[in-house]
Formats: structure tokens, sequence, C-alpha cells
């Protein structure tokens, strides 16, 4: 059985893999679509991230294909109504990358609410901003939103709680009296109070058609004015534009987005130049210790399924 595996993985799960299967590794293959859809000709499994757009078209390319392995956690870059239809298998990594979202979350707020991640420049260059930077702000005492609360979502509240911080959330898939917001000591709200009430709001959705712009301008107008938003759910829920706006007019005290509707994130986007806007290239949930658990986590997931039956 032949595995193509399109994207960056962990040496030692693709090594786990190679010893039981063909396997053909190779990270820069998701920007050869051409040679991508040639390879998965004859492939019984294709393990991925974010990027390799897993379409009907490509799938057509794919006839033998029986396993999609996701080094991560979001779908919305695999047509699932295809995959059920050829009965193939989606397998993404639910809880491996959870951590590191978590931390970074509570990082990004940490640095947002001081406001001195600017300093370096100002100071290299002989300034002294020291009145400037005195009105930083803690995290503890401050509340996190957070929106989407599954495992991702209850853990990011675990760490922002042992910080000192008070945790409210919402989920559509959680009723209110779930004894998981006991549980997790985390205050059940709908959406609307989430957004009005936080001082940090945290996104942990996925992308759909009712998450679509759920943070567009009129919800972020309902947000504190001091308040910070930080998204490493998946870009398209937050309204760009108006998030740039809401930060332009200090109508938001901050912002930081490591997922956005393109990817890269082009040249000329409003995003660019905002004040308080830390931007990172969709890494939030990828670390040395995230991609060990993510890649093997797959490659033991992948090679059951394929040896199932």
């Amino acid at each position: 059985m032949r595995v193509v595996i399109s994207e960056f993985m962990d040496r030692a799960a693709v090594a786990k893999l190679a010893a039981r299967f063909d396997v053909l590794y190779d990270k820069e293959l998701v920007d050869r679509p051409g040679d991508l859809a040639r390879e998965l000709a004859t492939a019984d499994a294709l393990i991925a991230r974010n990027r390799t757009q897993i379409n009907a078209e490509l799938l057509s390319s794919a006839p033998r294909l029986r396993v999609v392995g996701r080094l991560g956690v979001g779908l919305d870059n695999v047509d699932m109504n295809v995959c059920a239809a050829r009965h193939i298998t989606v397998i993404p990594a639910t809880g491996a990358n959870a951590q590191a979202v978590a931390e970074y979350v509570v990082a990004a707020a940490m640095l947002l609410l001081r406001g001195t991640w600017f300093a370096t420049r100002e100071m290299a260059a002989g300034h002294w901003p020291r009145a400037a930077l005195s009105n930083g702000r803690e995290l503890a005492g401050n509340t996190i939103g957070l929106i989407g609360f599954g495992g991702t979502g209850r853990l990011t509240g675990r760490l922002a709680r042992s910080l000192g911080m008070r945790a409210i959330g919402f989920d559509p898939q959680l009723p209110p009296a779930s004894t998981v917001w006991v549980d997790e000591a985390t205050q059940p709200r709908s959406l609307g109070e989430v957004v009005a009430e936080a001082d940090i709001v945290s996104l942990h959705v996925p992308l759909t058609p009712d998450t679509r712009n759920l943070m567009d301008g009129e919800r972020i107008a309902t947000m504190k004015r001091d308040a910070i938003l930080i998204n490493t759910a998946r870009g398209g829920v937050v309204d760009e534009p108006a998030l740039a706006s809401a930060l332009r007019d200090g109508r938001l005290a901050g912002a930081a987005l490591d997922v956005f509707e393109r990817e890269p994130l082009p040249r000329g986007s409003p995003l660019a130049d905002c004040p308080n806007l830390l931007l990172t290239p969709h890494i939030a949930g990828v670390t040395r210790e995230s991609n060990v658990r993510v890649s093997s986590l797959i490659a033991d997931k992948v090679a059951a399924a394929l040896t199932a039956g």
C-alpha cells in the first residue's frame, strides 16, 4: 500500500510509516499540484496539512484513495461530502496541538495587554518609552471569553484560569446545563454576552457557513474598547477589513491573528500596518513538540485504517 505525504511531517513518524508501507514524503508537493495529482493516482492514503486542497478535483485523481490523514484539526480544506460518498476515512489530529494553541493565546494576550512588544525598536534607537509603557495591564483579574468550547477551547480556559483569569464561554453544541461548564469552572453565556463581557475574546470554531464573518463589524463594535480579539481558529471567521477599521479608529485595544481569509496574507491587505496587531503565519498549533504529537498520532491512525479488516 502507498502513502503520499504532501506537507511537512515529523521524520520519525514518516519513518514509522515507511517501515510498513511504500511512502512518498515530499513536503513541497503541495506547491506542485500536477505532480501531486500524478502521485495520488496510485495512493491508498494522503497525509496533508491545511495547504493541500483536498477537493473534488484532487480526489478525482486518486481512485484508490482510502484514507486522508490531516496533520491538524480543521477540515475546511477537505471535501467531506466527496470523501463520505467514496467511503474515504478522514482522520484529523484531534487534541494533539491543543497545548500549543492554548499557550499561543495566553502569550498573545499577555503581549497585547502589556503593550510592550513594540519597545525593542524604540529602545535600540535610543528612546526610553517608560512613561508610554507604564499603563500596561496584567492578565490576572481579566475575563477570557471562549467562543467554541471543544478540547482546545477548554485547555485554553484552564491555562488562563491558572494565571488568575475568569473564564466564560459559548458553544452552540454545548447546552448551558451541560456539566462540562461546571467541570471546567467556566460560565456559559450567549455569543453576544461573551463578546460584550470578555476582556480577551478567543475564537475556537471551525469555518462553516454559520461561522464565516462571525466577528463582523457589527459584532466587533459590541466588544469593549479595551478588549483584545485573538483568532487561532480559521481565516474567514473574522471580517478582516472590519477588524482593521476598529483597530485604526481605536475602537479595539488589540488583536492577534494567526489565520487569514487568504493564506499567505496578500500584499495590500487592510491589516497591513494596523496598530496593536500581531500577525503570525498559521503557526499557533505548530511547535516542535506538537509536530511530534500530531505526526505520531496521524501515522498510527493512518496505518491502522489501512490495515483494518
